[in-house]
């Protein structure tokens, strides 16, 4: 699934800006004795798209909120360019924030809902209009603007949570987990349609979502948060392809972590050898864990390779994933290529499990870096 969103980041420029656009200082916030933000520094270029991946409780909507100004934090700064807006109400940030819920008005229609930000901001009526007019059309909602949200989809719903957010010129849009209640093939189109849109409009954006093939679909850059810290930021590829903690390995796509001693040539894993490309630093006998992504291990049929039997094969749309017991009693998992599944695997053959040795990943702190 991971290398599938990979496929689906289009290539772009980063960034270039001399100062964050927006930066979180040491941001601190804690509800009884536990600290939901403990102690995290971020900052975003002008027109950097950034994601907070994480699971439930880790801190993600708390920060977004922070930043919003809708929750005051406990210690540390939120900068927006050059001003510190710690203090200054939500209304005043020039921030744009998109909820989970959408939170629309249920008697007001599309239009009205659009435009509400500007009615109490004191825009003339016809400036209003043609704003409302501008930012349906940029969301490709402007058949609906006599709608109201009951009427509907949850897509287009997300489109109009979008289009107002949008409609004082925020320099900073903040969305929090808005496509988590649209199914996987609504998710997918609109996820490509939020990314163009501001990057059409160079906006500066901050997403939070607990999906990890989202993240990597739509980001410049992912923050992997973990008990209210950020445990590693980094582009989608570095987050997948190079992990920085047993953590962020396990939690961003799919895993095999190997643990065993170092010794010639390799990794010995009780009784299992795996060739490894050892670094200079690394001591025989030495304890280290080994990161292998399922579509970094070849599997043939004969010896040569790391020995095992296929107990599982499923079948996940362009790769059947296999899941390979070796003889120390560890479960491999292997991905192949679909077309290969009816003609080559089936449960209780004997395999050899082949890695490429040029993409294991000594994971930091597992061992010497």
């Amino acid at each position: 699934m991971a290398d599938a969103a990979l496929s689906l980041t289009p290539s772009r420029p980063a960034p270039v800006e001399s100062r964050p656009h927006l930066a979180v200082r040491n941001v601190v916030k804690a509800y009884g004795k536990g600290r939901a933000v403990d102690d995290v520094t971020l900052e975003l270029a002008k027109g950097e798209f950034v994601t907070l991946l994480g699971d439930s409780g880790c801190g993600k909507t708390t920060l977004l909120r922070i930043i919003a100004g809708f929750a005051q934090p406990d210690g540390g700064r939120v900068m927006r360019a050059d001003q510190d807006v710690t203090d200054m109400p939500p209304a005043r940030r020039r921030m744009g924030f998109v909820f989970q819920s959408y939170a629309l008005f249920p008697t007001k229609t599309v239009a009205d809902n659009i435009g509400f930000a500007l009615t109490i901001g004191s825009r003339d009526r016809k400036e209003r209009e043609r704003r409302v007019t501008e930012l349906a059309q940029l969301a490709e909602i402007d058949g609906l603007l006599d709608r109201y949200p009951h009427e509907l989809s949850g897509g287009q719903q997300q489109r109009v949570a979008l289009a107002r957010a949008l409609a004082c010129d925020p320099e900073v849009l903040l969305l929090d987990e808005p496509m988590s209640a649209l199914d996987a093939r609504i998710r997918v189109k609109l996820r490509n349609e939020l990314r163009a849109i501001v990057d059409r409009l160079g906006i500066t954006t901050l997403y939070v979502t607990h999906d990890q093939e989202e993240a990597l679909a739509l980001s410049d850059r992912v923050a992997v948060m973990r008990n209210g810290r950020v445990e590693q930021i980094g582009t989608p590829a570095e987050i997948y392809h190079s992990p920085q903690s047993r953590f962020v390995a396990q939690f961003i796509g799919s895993s095999n972590l190997i643990e065993g001693r170092v010794v010639a040539g390799g990794l010995d894993s009780s009784g299992d050898f795996w060739p490894l490309v050892l670094r200079p630093h690394l001591a025989p006998g030495e304890t280290i864990i080994v990161l292998y992504r399922p579509e970094h291990i070849g599997v043939v049929q004969g010896g040569g390779g790391v020995a095992g039997r296929i107990e599982t094969t499923t079948f996940l749309g362009s790769v059947v994933r296999l899941s390979v017991r070796l003889a120390s009693g560890r479960i491999v998992i292997v991905d192949r290529p679909s077309h290969e599944a009816s003609y080559l695997w089936a449960r209780g053959m004997m395999v050899s499990l082949k890695p490429d040795t040029r993409r294991a990943v000594i994971i930091p702190g597992e061992g010497r870096p």
